[in-house]
């Protein structure tokens, strides 16, 4: 039995026609002979393979978005007679023609989509991992540090800024306990402080209490000890030397896009 010997020609890696090639394959009981030819950025590489392929009596599966590279490998194979199969131009040339939009005809957009959609779920994961201060480990590795007394909206910051692809850990101040050392270690520009009026605090924590149906009247609540965490929070925020930004009256997007702006001024 003859094995099938299938050039696969990509302008970018080549994954998606080696996929569709290794499925077609396994429908035939034969050992296959796969050989990739990746990158493809000239009409001379794509001769040299159609030569090649005339020599063994092989397939050309292939992927070029680009049209003149595509139309170019017609023509040679249609020349020395090798059998040619264009796995995504036909499509493109159909969501085109039914959407009347002009493709990118940009080689390896898939893949940077694909890498971008990781780094997203990455942050996410990040965000849950390192909430609340559950392992200060975090903090040194994280692209933001949120510090902050409980009900400044830290954990929906967090998750905000995941989403734009920023590892983020956030922080708990209470006077009982130490914060820890990382906090002080981090590069002071990555930390930011969350300030809130203790009158915003106190509506917020007493609904808070109310939808748990506990005691309204709990310290929790109490301005008193509102203010004593917020003086806290002065002490620690000022130590560390990081920006402070006031969330009184700010969604959270709001102050997710302060945040951003500060972290790419930087950059």
């Amino acid at each position: 039995m003859k094995t099938p010997v299938v050039y696969v020609i990509s302008d970018s890696v080549g994954e998606t026609a080696d996929l569709v090639v290794r499925a077609a394959l396994s429908q035939f009981e034969c050992v296959s002979d796969i050989r990739r030819i990746p990158y493809v950025e000239d009409n001379a590489t794509i001769a040299e393979v159609v030569s090649l392929a005339k020599t063994n009596g092989a397939i050309i599966a292939f992927t070029l978005v680009k049209p003149d590279m595509r139309a170019f490998l017609v023509e040679e194979a249609a020349k020395e007679n090798v059998e040619v199969f264009d796995i995504i131009g036909p499509l493109i040339e159909k969501i085109q023609k039914k959407s009347n939009i002009y493709p990118r005809c940009e080689p390896g957009v898939v893949r940077r989509l694909d890498a971008d959609y990781f780094k997203k779920v990455e942050a996410i994961e990040f965000a849950v991992k390192y909430d609340d201060g559950r392992d200060p480990r975090g903090i040194l590795r994280a692209d933001i540090v949120l510090v902050g007394v409980s009900r400044t909206s830290k954990t929906p910051l967090s998750q905000y800024l995941a989403h734009k692809r920023l590892k983020v850990a956030n922080v708990p101040l209470v006077p009982e306990v130490d914060p820890p050392e990382e906090l002080f270690l981090v590069d002071k520009s990555k930390c930011f402080g969350l300030k809130i009026s203790p009158e915003k605090l106190n509506s917020i924590r007493t609904e808070r209490l109310k939808s748990l149906g506990l005691n309204e009247e709990a310290s929790y609540a109490r301005i008193e000890r509102i203010q004593e965490e917020l003086a806290h929070f002065e002490k620690v925020v000022n130590r560390i030397g990081c920006q402070v930004i006031d969330v009184t009256n700010k969604a959270v997007e709001e102050t997710a896009n302060t945040i951003m702006n500060k972290v790419q001024h930087k950059q």
